[in-house]
């Protein structure tokens, strides 16, 4: 007698959203090592207490969070990590720049880490490292105890809403084509595309001036950033919450009330992937931690508190 044995239901979902998603949910996506930096408490605690981990955005680095991170420390009782994502600040370099990579490279630096089952850590990311946290939880719901996305939503963004492009070719023009050795100039050909000087001063803490009368150059693969940017890749959202949602821990989402990368209309769409959500609301533009680091602070602290006491 010959029995034929059929694929059960949730197979069967597997099967189809490894193929629907392409390999967004692999195990197998070739990672690379993290750097990062490591912010503990003035006081050894007494209790081990679930880590956070910032994830930075487009353009940033782990130097973005370090003060309000030896603050958190401090404030929360516990380690604070900072991550530098690949093809940013320290982390190596490598062709592949697209959310499940980036999310893959984080998990294995959680696992090398090796927290206790009791102490996952706590994703914060902005932007860029928002969307990195969310498809972690969706690639690897048990690594992680919370999740907080700052300015950014699982959603696809259109290309018109953001600047990143047009910054992308302005650096080029500088350090390729004009091969520039005053900070200066630089700045002034960013000006072009960028009115707000702070912004220009954070993109340019991703060059290296050298010595005088040396070459400024980048000390970030513009190409690879550029042509993720350009395809839309790093507005993308490649996932589907018909197939895949993360409801193990609870979800918050900081928004800047005068940025448009969470609108009103797209928090339906958020509690498709993550039920357990909530959102606050920061009177700032899309520099949520840099713009209001006290608010923040104030926000993320009594979430994770409340969540911890509940």
């Amino acid at each position: 007698m010959i029995r034929i044995r059929f694929p059960t239901w949730t197979q069967a979902i597997r099967s189809y959203s490894q193929s629907y998603l392409g390999d967004s949910l692999s195990k197998s996506i070739e990672t690379v090592p993290l750097s990062y930096d490591k912010h503990s408490p003035e006081f050894e605690p007494t209790l081990i207490k679930s880590p956070l981990i910032f994830l930075h955005g487009l353009f940033g680095s782990k130097s973005n969070t370090r003060t309000v991170a030896k603050q958190l420390s401090t404030r929360l009782d516990r380690d604070v990590y900072c991550l530098d994502l690949r093809n940013f600040g320290a982390s190596p370099h490598d062709p592949r720049l697209d959310y499940p990579s980036l999310a893959a490279d984080v998990e294995r630096f959680i696992q090398e880490c090796k927290f206790p089952s009791f102490a996952k850590p706590i994703l914060v990311g902005h932007s860029m490292g928002a969307k990195t946290a969310m498809a972690l939880t969706l690639r690897s719901p048990d690594l992680v105890q919370m999740l907080v996305a700052v300015d950014n939503a699982p959603i696809t963004v259109l290309a018109s809403q953001n600047q990143f492009g047009k910054y992308i070719n302005q650096l080029r023009l500088a350090i390729e084509k004009h091969q520039y050795t005053h900070i200066k100039d630089v700045d002034n050909l960013l000006e072009k595309v960028e009115p707000s000087k702070p912004i220009r001063q954070f993109l340019m803490t991703n060059l290296d001036r050298g010595k005088k009368h040396e070459h400024i150059k980048s000390k970030i693969p513009l190409d690879i950033i550029g042509d993720a940017v350009n395809k839309g890749i790093i507005s993308s959202w490649p996932f589907d919450s018909n197939l895949v949602q993360w409801s193990k821990g609870p979800v918050l989402f900081i928004r800047g009330t005068k940025s448009v990368y969470v609108s009103d209309e797209v928090i339906p769409e958020i509690g498709k992937y993550f039920p357990n959500f909530e959102v606050r609301d920061v009177d700032c533009g899309h520099w949520v931690i840099s713009e209001k680091p006290n608010e923040f602070m104030d926000i993320l602290c009594e979430f994770i508190e409340r969540q911890e006491d509940d």
